[in-house]
C-alpha cells in the first residue's frame, strides 16, 4: 500500500469522526433546547409573567424551576408595592363580584381594577376567588360559637389585612397581581351571612365569566336570606329573587301589606316582581309560602355611602 492512499484514507476517517460528532453536539443541542423551551413554557403558564423575565430566572437558578418561580413571586411582589404607591391615584372602577356560598354560610365580594381587559384576565380572577376564600374563612373562624343570624360588613382596608396561604395578607396578594398585570387595584368591599339551619341564602350573579371554582364573579351580585318555600323548590326560589334583586335594585325591604307607589318603588316587597308582572314580590312570596328577611346588592364600580360623605 503506498504512503498516499494510507494518507487519504486517514483523512477520509477523521473526516467521518469530524462529522459524525458534530452531528451527535448538534442532535444533544436540540434535546437540550428543547428541554429548555419546556421549562421555559411550563414556568411562564405556572407564573403568567413574561417570557423574558422566566428565561431570566430559569438561567439564575440554572432551570430549577421551583427556585426560578419563588425568585419571580418575590420580585413582583417587590415591584407590585412599588407600582402600587405609583398607581394609587388611578380610578380603579372595573373590576369584578366575587359570591361563594358555603354550608348555611355566604360571603360576597368587590375587587376593582381599572379595565375591563383585566377584569378578564384569569390573575386577577384568581385574585378575587383568593379574597372570596379569605374572607370566608376568617367569617367562619369568627362565628364558630355563635348561632342564629350573623352578617358582617367589611371594609376594603379590614379584608385585606386577612391573611391567605403561607401567612401573607391580601394586601400583599394584591401587590404581586399589580406587579404582574400593571394596573391599579383594590380591594373594595365585603359581606359575610350566617343563618340558622332552617333559613335559606339565595343567589345570584349577573354579566358573569367563566369559573372553575364554586366562586361566581360577574359586574352585579346578590344575596338573599329567606324562610320557608315550597320544599324542594327554595335553590329556584333564591335564584329568582337574587335575579329580581340585580335587575330592580331596592334599598330597603319594606312590609308584606306595603302598596306600591309607582315606577320609582325602591323597596323590595311592594315592587313588581321581574318573574312575573303580574304580582309584586310580596304576592310572589305568599305564593311560595315563603319570606324574604334581608338581602345585599352589590354593582361593580358604584359608590358606596362612605364615599358619598
Amino acid at each position: 500500500m503506498s504512503l498516499s492512499f494510507l494518507f487519504k484514507a486517514i483523512a477520509r476517517d477523521v473526516a467521518k469522526v469530524g462529522i459524525c460528532q458534530h452531528v451527535q453536539s448538534l442532535h444533544t443541542g436540540c434535546h437540550l433546547l428543547a428541554a429548555e423551551k419546556a421549562l421555559l413554557m411550563k414556568l411562564r403558564k405556572s407564573t403568567g409573567y413574561t417570557f423574558i423575565n422566566c428565561k431570566k430566572a430559569l438561567e439564575k437558578f440554572d432551570n430549577d424551576i421551583s427556585q426560578a418561580e419563588t425568585w419571580l413571586n418575590e420580585q413582583a411582589q417587590k415591584e407590585g408595592w412599588s407600582k402600587a404607591n405609583k398607581l394609587e391615584g388611578r380610578k380603579a372602577k372595573e373590576g369584578l363580584i366575587g359570591l361563594f356560598i358555603g354550608d348555611k354560610t355566604a360571603v360576597m365580594v368587590e375587587v376593582n381594577c381599572e379595565t375591563d381587559f383585566v377584569a378578564r384576565n384569569e390573575n386577577f380572577q384568581q385574585l378575587v376567588k383568593d379574597v372570596a376564600f379569605a374572607t370566608m374563612a376568617h367569617h367562619q373562624n369568627k362565628t364558630q360559637s355563635k348561632g342564629g343570624y350573623v352578617k358582617s360588613i367589611l371594609a376594603g382596608d379590614e379584608v385585606c389585612k386577612l391573611s391567605v396561604d403561607e401567612g401573607a395578607s391580601l394586601a400583599d396578594r394584591v401587590a404581586l397581581t399589580i406587579g404582574r398585570l400593571g394596573e391599579n387595584m383594590s380591594v373594595k368591599r365585603a359581606v359575610t351571612l350566617s343563618v340558622p339551619a332552617e333559613w335559606n341564602v339565595g343567589s345570584y350573579v349577573h354579566g358573569g365569566v367563566s369559573s372553575q371554582t364554586k366562586v361566581a364573579m360577574g359586574r352585579y351580585g346578590a344575596l338573599v336570606v329567606f324562610k320557608g318555600g315550597k320544599e324542594g323548590e327554595q335553590d329556584t326560589l333564591g335564584h329568582k329573587l337574587g335575579q329580581h334583586i340585580v335587575g330592580e335594585a331596592p334599598v330597603s325591604l319594606g312590609n308584606m301589606d306595603d302598596l306600591p307607589c309607582g315606577e320609582s318603588e325602591t323597596r323590595l316587597l311592594p315592587q313588581t316582581f321581574l318573574g312575573d308582572p303580574s304580582r309584586t314580590v310580596a304576592q310572589f312570596l305568599l305564593g311560595q309560602q315563603a319570606r324574604v328577611l334581608d338581602f345585599v346588592r352589590f354593582q361593580c364600580g358604584e359608590r358606596t355611602g362612605e364615599e358619598e360623605k
